[in-house]
């Protein structure tokens, strides 16, 4: 039976504590050997990108559809931002936007959700990516300037430590990858800062609930969106903590995401025996879902 790997072997650590760099470098050289094309290439925030071209357009529509996006909007935008997009939802689906908006896409990859919201801010306004792969960036500009989107920027840097100006921001959205921060306390903080009073914030996200330790110190889980997963009410309550109101889970689906089985977060080669053990033993516990939240931070006026 085939299983679809990671884009790289990643070392296992499930019995090392893995520090910040480790955690970033593995997500790093995953997402760019993703955009890379390599073969096997594979994201589990993502749906199946292994289709002959031929079936690529009906595969994306039929995909995408399942993540929130219309079938105009994917026609609206380079097919090259389509099949480089790892998310796990539209967080521009329940966003409200206006003109002239300034819009922050936090993990914003190869461009997809930037150059959506591009569109809904018009000339008047912008859409700002950040991400912290070269090679993604790289490939967002080049999407940006296939489809002629000159009110839109890509920025490379951290989401912990943000290059954006202190309350600049009328919305941030991000699709799936503040689950692979190790310090998610430090990206709502930024998020926060980067915020107008009154601004908003729209993410869609993994949550995770009773995974055993040997995934939580897994690297490829790590990588795969699984490992840096929180449980639903800590994911909250760390955005509360960051100055947020109105936090309010806006839509939830169950993940059905395979992270024991024939799926690209396959574990049976990266962990051991014995850790294997343990993750077969809590399976039936493991809860996994994708969930939109919102929040606003206070207009202090």
């Amino acid at each position: 039976m085939d299983t679809k790997k990671s884009a790289t072997k990643l070392p296992n650590h499930s019995n090392a504590v893995i520090s910040e760099t480790e955690i970033k470098k593995a997500v790093r050289e995953h997402y760019a050997a993703l955009v890379a094309n390599k073969e096997g290439s594979e994201s589990c925030c993502a749906r199946d990108n292994c289709c002959e071209s031929s079936e690529m357009e009906e595969a994306l529509e039929g995909n995408f559809a399942k993540l929130g996006y219309t079938e105009e909007q994917i026609s609206q935008i380079p097919l090259d931002a389509v099949e480089n997009s790892f998310g796990c939802g539209n967080p521009l689906a329940l966003a409200e936007i206006n003109e002239g908006d300034v819009v922050l896409d936090l993990g914003s990859g190869a461009g997809i959700d930037v150059l959506l919201a591009a569109k809904r801010v018009g000339p008047k306004g912008k859409a700002i990516g950040l991400d912290m792969t070269p090679q993604m960036i790289e490939k967002a500009r080049q999407n940006a300037a296939k489809m002629g989107a000159d009110n839109v920027e890509f920025r490379l840097g951290e989401m912990e430590a943000m290059p954006i100006e202190n309350n600049s921001v009328s919305l941030i959205i991000s699709n799936c990858v503040i689950n692979l921060s190790p310090d998610k306390d430090k990206v709502f903080s930024e998020a926060f800062r980067v915020l107008k009073p009154g601004g908003k914030m729209m993410v869609s996200d993994i949550v995770a609930k009773n995974l055993p330790r040997a995934i939580k110190s897994d690297m490829e889980s790590w990588a795969g969106c699984i490992a840096g997963a929180l449980e639903e009410e800590e994911y909250l309550e760390k955005i509360r903590r960051a100055g947020f109101a109105d936090v309010a889970i806006v839509d939830r689906a169950k993940s059905d995401l395979d992270i024991f089985g024939d799926s690209c977060c396959d574990l049976s080669d990266a962990l051991g025996e014995e850790d294997m053990a343990e993750v077969a033993a809590t399976l039936n516990k493991i809860e996994i879902a994708s969930i939109k939240v919102s929040a606003t931070k206070p207009d202090v006026g």
